[in-house]
């Protein structure tokens, strides 16, 4: 499967998927949670799809911030983005960073959105789109 829907509202929806190379443009004003590292290069594949945002892990921060460099990318792009802690959720796993994930680093766009290091990803997400969890299958 491409993407989940988890959560629809006024606000917009909630995607999850493993991997954020799976993001397209009828992804549009979806927020996105994924599995992927928010480094650059995976960060890449959110810009020009017309995202809400992008939610990655931070994949223990890395080399010179490696881990979480793309969330500068997405702020250049006007893009809300977060990582969530590799502590609090599996790489890879989507489902696991909507469902544990915390809150690690944030960028400009996603602090604007009231998103905080600290906050469970999920909450912050459901209250955003005023959704439901109706989405949830």
């Amino acid at each position: 499967m491409r993407a989940r829907e988890v959560a629809r509202g006024p606000g917009g929806r909630v995607l999850v998927m493993d991997t954020i190379t799976r993001a397209t443009a009828e992804d549009a004003g979806a927020y996105v949670v994924s599995g992927s590292h928010g480094g650059e290069t995976a960060a890449s594949f959110a810009v020009g799809k017309g995202l809400a945002g992008a939610f990655f892990n931070d994949a223990g921060v890395g080399k010179e911030g490696a881990g979480i460099s793309g969330l500068a990318l997405l702020e250049r792009h006007r893009i809300a983005a977060a990582t969530v802690a590799h502590e609090t959720a599996r790489i890879g796993d989507a489902m696991d960073t909507w469902e544990n994930g915390v809150i690690s680093h944030v960028n400009t766009p996603a602090r604007a959105l009231g998103l905080e290091i600290g906050q469970q990803l999920r909450p912050r997400l459901l209250r955003l789109v005023g959704g439901d969890r109706g989405g949830l299958v």
